[in-house]
């Protein structure tokens, strides 16, 4: 199983940028913490961060038929992007939505989230934490998934 963990534009600032905000973690610390959960459940981890809308766009396609799941901060992208909604729609992939901090405390124009509607599930405004949120949301996904196409084999075989 594997789970691939999407970063949107600004996110290589973490640590650095507004720390009343994002805090102080940079996000080397968040991916490490996300890897020794991974390790743990024995869930392979692909980390990958871009500035560029096409090139998250283009890394979800390539999720496709190689991945279980997807975790996502799509950042600012997630208020303007229809490509990146598009892209997750497309592929299929139980995906997790992840901000750092709540959108729907901050500006107005952050409340408008065209991702979550074709995310699993969102979680927002628990800071770095929240990562550890959505692995373990996706992990139980995963365990649910499979235990459905366990059952599937199973009765297909008694019938045959």
């Amino acid at each position: 199983m594997k789970i691939v963990v999407i970063q949107g534009p600004n996110l290589n600032m973490l640590g650095v940028r507004e720390q009343n905000i994002y805090g102080p973690m940079k996000l080397e610390e968040i991916h490490a913490q996300m890897k020794d959960v991974a390790s743990q459940n024995g869930v392979e981890i692909e980390f990958f961060q871009s500035n560029l809308e096409g090139e998250i766009v283009d890394k979800i396609q390539e999720c496709y038929g190689e991945a279980q799941g997807i975790i996502i901060n799509a950042a600012a992208y997630t208020h303007t992007s229809i490509a990146i909604r598009d892209a997750i729609s497309a592929v299929s992939i139980p995906t997790i939505e992840v901000h750092i901090s709540n959108v729907y405390r901050r500006e107005e124009f952050r409340q408008k989230n065209l991702i979550a509607p074709v995310c699993a599930s969102s979680v927002i405004g628990f800071g770095p934490f929240g990562y550890h949120l959505a692995m373990m949301g996706m992990l139980q996904i995963m365990n649910e998934i499979k235990a459905a196409q366990e059952a599937q084999a199973q009765a297909q075989k008694a019938q045959a």
